[in-house]
């Protein structure tokens, strides 16, 4: 009884520390300009660094698409 009430209480506190984190789908305006001056940040570092070889760039593509 007593490992069960253990156990009960961890996914307990589990759920109760991951519901927050799922609650909003949305982006909030703050995140969405961060969001632009990140990328406007990598744009410039592009400019200056260009991406060495076409794998560097495609996978540049992908991450920016996948965030």
């Amino acid at each position: 009884m007593h490992k069960n009430l253990h156990a009960a209480l961890i996914a307990f506190a589990l759920g109760a520390t991951l519901l927050p984190l799922s609650a909003c789908d949305q982006k909030g305006p703050a995140e969405r300009t961060g969001e632009k001056i990140d990328q406007g940040g990598q744009n410039l570092r592009d400019a200056i660094d260009p991406p060495k070889g076409p794998a560097e760039q495609l996978g540049r593509s992908v991450d920016r698409a996948t965030k």
